[in-house]
């Protein structure tokens, strides 16, 4: 198969998880500086840039597959997979590591939003700066002395184990359906198809359990009824999760495969 196209994405695969996982940056920002609303609207300009990963890693993937059909590489395309969930382990930890980084520069652009008064202003301002020293300033390394004391007290198990349960489903997902096409072509519309059935159950354990528990401790954060180290420990564990729910769907991959096809049988 064509390396460059490969490479392309998981580098995208990469940048999508990079940017999923500093989105805990800016909800640390937005508590910090009271503007949590404002976070989560500062931070989807990044988003944007994820989406536009997706737009363009999904026909890739598909062509990929395509290909692999043709030429009858099903170890081959297994390998590429297996890269492209490695490219989703690099990009959380490379997230992880950004994190207190990103904290800094996601308090001061909510800041200078309120000098400014619009994101438009807010990008050509930053441009025109251009302030190399001050980049360097606000770049900060893993505090391993803070995770170590935080990861001492109590941390949300039952959240963290669904937490990485959920990225595990999501991250392999849609390679495990196309997977299951490609091991019986005849149903590989049919399979295509069952990957949003797995993800949107993996939504509704998401949407019922685990986002509710984390707005309510972000919320009584920024009340004051909770200190910051509550939502420090919370995004820590949903961090170690994410992580470790990346390398989770190594493990599930194939066998998810092989379920999708059963129920593909089971259905056609």
């Amino acid at each position: 198969m064509e390396f460059k196209r490969i490479a392309l994405v998981v580098l995208l695969t990469l940048i999508i998880h990079l940017i999923d996982t500093l989105s805990f940056a800016a909800r640390i920002a937005g508590i910090k500086t009271k503007k949590l609303a404002l976070a989560g609207s500062v931070f989807n300009i990044i988003v944007l840039v994820s989406r536009t990963s997706n737009m363009i890693q999904a026909p890739l993937l598909g062509s990929i597959v395509e290909i692999a059909l043709l030429k009858h590489d099903l170890a081959g395309l297994e390998m590429v997979f297996r890269w492209v969930l490695l490219g989703a382990t690099a990009g959380t930890l490379i997230g992880a590591v950004l994190i207190p980084t990103f904290i800094n520069f996601f308090t001061i652009a909510l800041n200078k939003l309120d000098e400014v008064g619009s994101v438009p202003r807010l990008i050509i301002v930053t441009l025109r700066q251009r302030k190399t020293q001050a980049i360097k300033e606000n770049i900060r390394g893993v505090p391993f002395k803070s995770v170590k004391k935080l990861a001492r007290e109590q941390m949300p198990y039952k959240i963290l184990l669904l937490n990485l349960i959920i990225t595990g489903i999501y991250t392999t997902g849609v390679l495990s359906a196309m997977y299951a096409g490609v091991l019986n072509p005849e149903y590989r519309l049919t399979a295509s198809q069952l990957s949003g059935i797995i993800n949107g159950f993996a939504t509704i354990v998401l949407v019922l359990l685990v986002d509710p528990y984390s707005a309510m401790v972000t919320d009584r954060v920024l009340n004051g009824a909770l200190p910051l180290d509550s939502l420090n420990r919370l995004v820590l564990s949903l961090v170690i999760s994410k992580f470790l729910g990346t390398l989770l769907s190594q493990a599930i991959l194939i066998p998810a495969a092989w379920i999708i096809l059963y129920f593909t049988r089971l259905i056609i």
